[in-house]
C-alpha cells in the first residue's frame, strides 16, 4: 500500500421553500440536484457494495439539505418534478421517433429518470437521506455536518454567540437526523479564522477541512505539508485540500470534466425547442428553464449551435479510462512523496457535490470506476478521516492560517463593495436576538414562537449563499430578495412583540421558512 485517499463531496443547497406557489424556480435547484447528483451517487454506491468493491467517501450533509430533504413537501413536489420530466421524455420519443441517434438518446433519458424514480420509492422510501444513513451505518461513508445555514463564520466573528449558534444547531440537526453526534464539520467555504477550532471543541468537533493554504501558511509550517493532518492549539484536527488530485477532477478546463466526449451542460432543449411545444415543461411564466435534457456533448471550443451530438457509450468508456488516469496519478504521487514521510501520504479531494452528475453528467460513473479501480490494485487505500485519526492519532500541532476555498482564497467573494451592505443588518440583528433573550427569559408562548422566529430570519439571513450570488451574479436579484425578506421579517416580528401581534403572519412565516422546527428553542 502506498497511500491513502480521501474523497470529501460537500453537499449543499440554501433553504428555499416557497408553498405560496405551485412552481418556484429555485425550489428545483433541490430538485436537479436529487435527479442528477444524490442519487445516481447513491445508486452507484448501491451497485459497488453489491458487487464487494471496498470504498469509502467522506460527505458533508448540510442542515438545510437535510431538512429539505426529509419534508414531506419537498419530496411530493419532487415526485411531480420526476413525473412531469418523465412525460417530457415520453413526448420526446415521439417526437425523435424519425431521428435514430436523438430517438436514442431521448428513450436513454426515459429510461434513466423511471430508474431515479423507482429508487427514490422503492430504495429510499421517498427520503434521500436514508441511502446516506445506511451507507454510513454499515461502514462505507462518513456523513459529516456543516454550518447551520452555511453562515460564512470570519464574518460573523464579532458576534461570538452567532458562531456559536451555527455550530451548536449544527450539532443538533445532525444528531436529529442521523441519530448520534457528528465527528467531523465541512465549515461553509472552508473558511477559517484564528481561534475557531476552540469553538469546535466547544461542541464535540473532532476534525474539519481546510483549502490547501490553510495549512501551508501555518505556523510552525507543517512537515508533512498538506498531506497529513495537524492538530490545531484548539486540540482539533485539520485536514487540507490536495491542489493536485482536486484540479484533475474539478478544472473545466484542465480537468476531465472538459473532454470533448462528455455531455454539454448548456445545450438544452429548454432552450433549444419551439416554445409552444416546451412551454408546459419550463416556468410558468415563460422564462426557459434547463430541462436537464440534453442531446449534445461539449465537443471542443465551439459554439453551442455547432456541438456535435451526444454518445453516453463513448462517454461511459471515457470514464473508465479517467478512473485510471486518475488512479494512476496518485499511484505516482504517493510513490514520490514516500521520499519525504515516515508515514503513508494521505491525499485529500474535496468536491462539491453537485460537480458529480449536475455540472459533469458522467461524474458518478467516473467515481464508480475509480472505486473499482483502486480495490482492484490496493495500491491507494479509500479512507475516512476517524479511520485516519484512528491509525494515526499523533499529528503535528499547527496554528493555521486564516483562508478560505473561494477566489484568490480568503474572504472577499463574500465581503466587497457590492455585499457589504449585508453584515451590518446582519450585526444589528445579532445584537437584537440577544438582548430579547436576556429581557424574555421565560416569554409567554406566543412572545416564545415569535422569538424563535425571528431566530430562524436572522439564520437564514446568514447564509453565504446570498452574498456569493450578490459578487457573482448569478440569481444576484433572488438572493438580494431573500436577504432583504428575512431582514423585513425578522423587524416586522419585533415590532409585533411590542405591538399587536398577527397570527396569521407568523403562521405564515413558521410554514414557509421552517428550518429547525424542532431544534430551536429560545
Amino acid at each position: 500500500m502506498k497511500g491513502y485517499w480521501m474523497l470529501v463531496l460537500h453537499s449543499h443547497l440554501p433553504f428555499v421553500k416557497h408553498p405560496e406557489y405551485d412552481f418556484f424556480l429555485e425550489e428545483h435547484w433541490l430538485f436537479e440536484a436529487i435527479t442528477e447528483s444524490y442519487i445516481p451517487l447513491l445508486m452507484r454506491l448501491k451497485r459497488l457494495k453489491e458487487e464487494g468493491v471496498n470504498f469509502r467517501l467522506t460527505t458533508s450533509i448540510t442542515p438545510p439539505l437535510a431538512d429539505m430533504l426529509s419534508d414531506s413537501y419537498f419530496s411530493t413536489k419532487y415526485l411531480r418534478y420526476l413525473e412531469k420530466m418523465i412525460e417530457l421524455t415520453e413526448k420526446e420519443i415521439v417526437r425523435t421517433r424519425y431521428s435514430d441517434r436523438f430517438n436514442k438518446l431521448s428513450t436513454f433519458y426515459n429510461e434513466t429518470l423511471n430508474q431515479i424514480r423507482d429508487f427514490f420509492l422503492s430504495d429510499l422510501n421517498c427520503n434521500v437521506l436514508d441511502g446516506y444513513r445506511m451507507f454510513q451505518e454499515e461502514g462505507y461513508i462518513e456523513v459529516i455536518t456543516c454550518n447551520a445555514t452555511h453562515g460564512f463564520l470570519p464574518l460573523l466573528n464579532p458576534d461570538v454567540s452567532a458562531v456559536e449558534r451555527q455550530i451548536n444547531l449544527a450539532v443538533q440537526s445532525y444528531e436529529k437526523h442521523f441519530r448520534k453526534k457528528p465527528k467531523g464539520i465541512w465549515l461553509a467555504e472552508c473558511a477559517y479564522y484564528d481561534g475557531l477550532d476552540r469553538i469546535l471543541a466547544k461542541y464535540g468537533i473532532e476534525y474539519f477541512f481546510l483549502d490547501s493554504h490553510g495549512l501551508s501558511y501555518g505556523k510552525p509550517f507543517p512537515k508533512y505539508g498538506v498531506f497529513a493532518p495537524v492538530y490545531t492549539p484548539g486540540k482539533v484536527a485539520a485536514f487540507a485540500r490536495d491542489p493536485q488530485s482536486s484540479k484533475q477532477v474539478w478544472s473545466s478546463k484542465e480537468g476531465y470534466p472538459g473532454d470533448p466526449s462528455y455531455r454539454d451542460f448548456y445545450r438544452d432543449i429548454g432552450f433549444d425547442l419551439d416554445f409552444e411545444y416546451i412551454k408546459d415543461y419550463i416556468s410558468p411564466d415563460g422564462v426557459r428553464v434547463y430541462t436537464g435534457i440534453k442531446y449534445y456533448r461539449i465537443t471542443g471550443n465551439v459554439n453551442l449551435a455547432d456541438k456535435e451530438p451526444y454518445i453516453p457509450e463513448e462517454a461511459f468508456e471515457k470514464t473508465k479510462i479517467h478512473a485510471q488516469h486518475f488512479h494512476f496519478s496518485r499511484e505516482k504521487q504517493a510513490e514520490y512523496l514516500s521520499n519525504f514521510m515516515d508515514r503513508p501520504s494521505l491525499m485529500v479531494s474535496p468536491y462539491d457535490t453537485e460537480l458529480f452528475g449536475h455540472w459533469w453528467f458522467e461524474g458518478p460513473d467516473f467515481l464508480y470506476h475509480l472505486f473499482k479501480e483502486i480495490d482492484t490494485y490496493k495500491q491507494i487505500q479509500p479512507i475516512t478521516p476517524s479511520e485516519y485519526l484512528d491509525i494515526y492519532p499523533e499529528n503535528q500541532v499547527v496554528r493555521p492560517s486564516p483562508s478560505s476555498w473561494g477566489d484568490r482564497g480568503y474572504y472577499d467573494v463574500w465581503l466587497n463593495g457590492g455585499n457589504d451592505w449585508v453584515y451590518k443588518h446582519l450585526h444589528q440583528m445579532e445584537r437584537v436576538i440577544q438582548s430579547l433573550k436576556q429581557q424574555y427569559t421565560d416569554p409567554e408562548p406566543i412572545r416564545k414562537r415569535i422569538i424563535q422566529q425571528m431566530e430562524r430570519e436572522l439564520l437564514l439571513a446568514q447564509s453565504s449563499d446570498w452574498t456569493f450570488l450578490i459578487t457573482t451574479g448569478t440569481a444576484k436579484e433572488y438572493a438580494t430578495s431573500r436577504l432583504n425578506q428575512h431582514i423585513r421579517n425578522f423587524f416586522e416580528l419585533e415590532r409585533m412583540l411590542r405591538e399587536d401581534v398577527d397570527v396569521q403572519y407568523l403562521e405564515i412565516l413558521e410554514n414557509k421558512n421552517s428550518i429547525f422546527r424542532d431544534i430551536i428553542v429560545s
